[in-house]
């Protein structure tokens, strides 16, 4: 079994963006107001609502999550389909163009090892070198 670093680098990346990300937010006044249920009984403003789906509520849980998925799928010299590459450089790309310049282009390095990784794998299929996709029944069968 052969690791994928390209795979493992992407999901590394992926669970230090979202740490990163929690780390930057982290420090601001909103916590109290979330914890003594100002967003449930509709108290509270929009800057505390915006905050609440910047962090504790947005992308941050399941991108760590998600990070840390695609690093193991590395360590176990699989990788995931191509398509999760593309859709995360194309969320990243969307969201940089709505937003402008922000922390929205951090999502392109995961997403370039992605499809760097399936294009690598691709050329060397060709060559009888290839590293299955977590789940594809073909790449089991091709490995046999």
């Amino acid at each position: 079994m052969t690791k994928k670093r390209l795979t493992i680098g992407a999901g590394r990346s992926m669970a230090a963006i979202g740490i990163l990300h929690t780390a930057v937010f982290l420090p601001h006044p909103y916590w109290g107001e979330w914890l003594t249920g100002g967003l449930r009984s509709g108290e509270g403003g929009d800057a505390p609502l915006s905050m609440f789906w910047a962090l504790p509520g947005g992308f941050v849980v399941p991108l760590v999550l998600f990070g840390l998925l695609v690093a193991r799928l590395g360590q176990r010299g699989e990788r995931p389909p191509a398509y999760v590459g593309w859709t995360l450089g194309g969320w990243a790309a969307g969201c940089a163009l709505l937003i402008g310049p922000s922390g929205f282009l951090l999502g392109f390095i995961p997403a370039g090892l992605l499809i760097a990784e399936d294009l690598l794998a691709r050329r060397g299929a060709g060559r009888g070198v290839t590293g299955p996709v977590a789940g594809r029944k073909e790449d089991a069968r091709a490995q046999r």
